[in-house]
């Protein structure tokens, strides 16, 4: 069955996908960073999903102080 053969790759796929997506809604919507900075912090978190998203998520700008969800 198809859904055996994929189960490990199929669940590391989705949670890469979702903090993928997780991660590029919330650089696209920062008001820190040029268009061009969140260009290429796209590409890198959808480049190397993993990597991308740890490095991101500790040393990507972060949303100031006060600011109103």
């Amino acid at each position: 069955m198809l859904g055996q053969h994929w189960s490990g790759i199929g669940f590391g796929f989705l949670i890469a996908l979702i903090l993928g997506l997780w991660s590029v809604f919330n650089i696209v919507q920062s008001e820190r960073t040029t268009p061009l900075w969140k260009a290429i912090w796209c590409v890198f978190v959808l480049y190397v999903p993993y990597i991308g998203f740890l490095i991101w998520f500790f040393f990507g700008p972060r949303a100031t102080k006060g600011a109103v969800l």
